[in-house]
């Protein structure tokens, strides 16, 4: 066979190879051998491939041949990714020009890999060429890395599909059995297992909840205990296992899963422990009788179903349970906490609350007495009208400080005038008259006119006296508590009418308003406080001096009037101030004393409803 026609038949096996390639590997290395023959001068060349921008960047085909020595070729390989662009170095070869020519996959940006030759014996315009030949080339891996993309695309929206198909099995379902049913037949049908069965921990044991294309079983079974303790062999190591072992697996004992294979016929096995916040819950058993082993992307999405469908089962199941499983369940997890290596806060926090539990069970204080209390003088003064009338005048005001015969208020005394007038009129009418009668030695009417001088006189005492009393003033030095007539004037006052009421400066008592749950621990003799809001810096000695055995209702409850005297007073201190009194009732735990008052209310109403 000519040479020519030797060299065409192998470029057709070339370009044959290169089009109906079907793995990448092929791919790379007829698309390097083609791209050197189609350049004069390669002595050698190199194509890196790698993840995209990160790597690392590994040799995927050399030419001449796999095994040729092309390490000199990294350099310039390295230089090309990093500039992100093609070079053209030249390389001294003794004589001969020789020169490396690389060239960056770049696809959208991202760098995938580069491409390196070395060529000999080659202008500068052919080595311009060689770059733009590998340019044109590099269109060719550009499509069959974007195939590649796209396969790897259509395979991740499959997995989610089963994955999405699985997990909305299990949502449709209310109850925990149905659900898990529904689940692992439908892993069982899409991923062709002969049977898949699921299980959740219970007391640090595997126990099996479902069984594919098996709505009922006998958990007694050889069977189920089988695959109870294959479930077991995968959480207890905390890791996924394919058995038979893979050659690159890690060691691992399979003692359960080697007998499921002997006792029952399974060829291969995939258990795949489930997680849940970090925490095993259970574990799911994958069988096929054939030998079919489990891919890497089965086992993948077995791992991504498992748990994303693993912690809904496990929510489904403990909803479940009884009400005494429930707490059981929720005091073994925070036994765990107390107990484990973590949760040092929670672990100091309950240490704090048990000692101050123990401190204030033992320690005792001194138990008093919580009440609203009014301060009232020791003596307080009502001032009241002395006749009908009307105020004129009012200069005093509740709150302020009077000295004794200080004007309160004036009442109107032109009524009192004009009837003054009109009987010492009357008199002077009368006194005329008897001297008259006196004149005539008119015995009887000197007797008439005698008896109406003394009436007139009389009621002129009378008005005068009135008169005098329409200035009502302060009994007593002391402080106005009540009665303002500043904004009424005019207003018609009648007698025996309370205007004012004084109370003095000097001696106040103290009225303790306790409630009925604690009249019981007050009594006379007792010692303690009054803090009023006026003045909250000091506190104000007391003893209690009276209790009234009369209760008044107040706000829905019933309180004691309980009467004190202060031992200590302050010139700020007035009539009608309202504070907080505390009176000591002895010493008591602290605990009964903070709790005392829930504990008497809960046994009232035990006593109450006890029948």
């Amino acid at each position: 066979m000519p040479k020519s026609t030797q060299a065409v038949k192998e470029t057709q096996d070339l370009w044959r190879r290169f089009a109906e390639a079907n793995n990448p590997q092929v791919f790379y290395e007829s698309w390097l051998v083609l791209q050197c023959t189609m350049l004069k001068g390669v002595r050698c060349a190199l194509l890196l491939i790698g993840a995209p921008d990160t790597g690392p960047f590994t040799p995927a085909a050399v030419f001449p041949n796999p095994s040729y020595n092309v390490t000199h070729l990294a350099p310039t390989a390295e230089r090309a990714l990093k500039d992100r662009r093609g070079l053209a170095e030249a390389v001294s070869d003794g004589d001969t020009d020789l020169h490396h020519v690389a060239y960056p996959i770049d696809i959208s940006g991202r760098i995938h890999g580069a491409v390196v030759l070395e060529v000999k014996g080659l202008s500068s315009i052919e080595v311009q060429e060689a770059m733009r030949q590998l340019h044109w080339g590099a269109a060719w891996l550009e499509v069959m890395l974007r195939r590649a993309e796209v396969f790897r695309s259509q395979e991740t929206v499959e997995r989610l599909q089963k994955v999405l198909d699985a997990v909305a099995g299990v949502i449709e379902h209310d109850k925990f059995r149905s659900a898990a049913m529904e689940f692992v037949t439908g892993i069982a049908t899409k991923l062709e297992c002969d049977r898949v069965s699921i299980g959740f921990k219970d007391d640090h044991h595997v126990c099996v909840a479902a069984i594919s294309h098996s709505a009922e079983f006998d958990k007694h079974t050889n069977l189920v205990a089988t695959l109870e303790s294959v479930m077991d062999e995968a959480v207890d190591q905390q890791a996924v296992i394919i058995y038979p072992l893979l050659s690159d697996a890690p060691p691992l004992v399979t003692l359960a899963h080697e007998k499921l294979t002997r006792e029952h016929g399974v060829s291969v096995i995939c258990t795949v422990p489930l997680m849940e916040g970090g925490s095993l819950i259970g574990g799911m058993t994958l069988e096929r009788l054939t030998e079919r082993p489990f891919d890497e992307s089965t086992i993948e999405l077995v791992k991504t179903v498992a748990a994303l469908a693993g912690p809904i089962l496990e929510a489904r199941r403990r909803e479940e349970r009884g009400l005494p499983a429930k707490a059981a369940k929720a005091a073994e997890i925070q036994v765990k906490k107390f107990t484990g290596p973590a949760h040092f806060g929670l672990k100091l926090a309950a240490v704090l609350v048990f000692v101050g539990i123990i401190f204030f069970t033992f320690a005792k204080g001194v138990h008093r007495v919580k009440a609203p209390t009014v301060l009232e003088g020791i003596v307080q003064r009502s001032v009241g009208a002395p006749f009908n009338g009307y105020v004129v005048e009012a200069p005093a005001r509740p709150g302020d400080v009077v000295r004794q015969g200080a004007m309160l208020c004036r009442l109107d005394d032109r009524e009192l005038t004009l009837e003054r007038l009109k009987w010492w009129t009357q008199r002077e009418q009368a006194e005329k008259q008897y001297s008259e009668a006196m004149a005539k030695h008119d015995r009887a009417q000197v007797l008439i006119n005698e008896a109406k001088m003394d009436q007139a006189e009389a009621q002129v005492s009378l008005l005068d006296e009135q008169l005098s009393r329409t200035k009502i003033v302060a009994p007593f030095d002391g402080i106005v508590t009540s009665g303002d007539f500043s904004q009424s004037l005019g207003t018609p006052v009648e007698r025996g009418q309370v205007l004012f009421e004084v109370a003095p400066l000097r001696g106040y008592r103290v009225i303790v308003q306790v409630d009925e749950r604690d009249i019981g621990w007050v009594a006379i003799g007792q010692k303690g406080k009054l803090v009023l809001p006026s003045i909250p810096g000091t506190a104000f000695p007391l003893e209690v001096t009276r209790i009234t055995p009369i209760s008044t209702a107040k706000e829905g409850r019933n309180y004691f009037r309980v009467e004190a005297d202060l031992q200590k007073t302050s010139p700020r201190l007035r009539p009608g101030m309202e504070g907080v009194a505390k009176v000591g009732a002895g010493h008591a735990r602290l605990i009964w004393i903070w709790t005392h008052d829930v504990t008497e209310w809960i046994r009232l109403k035990i006593w109450s409803w006890w029948p």
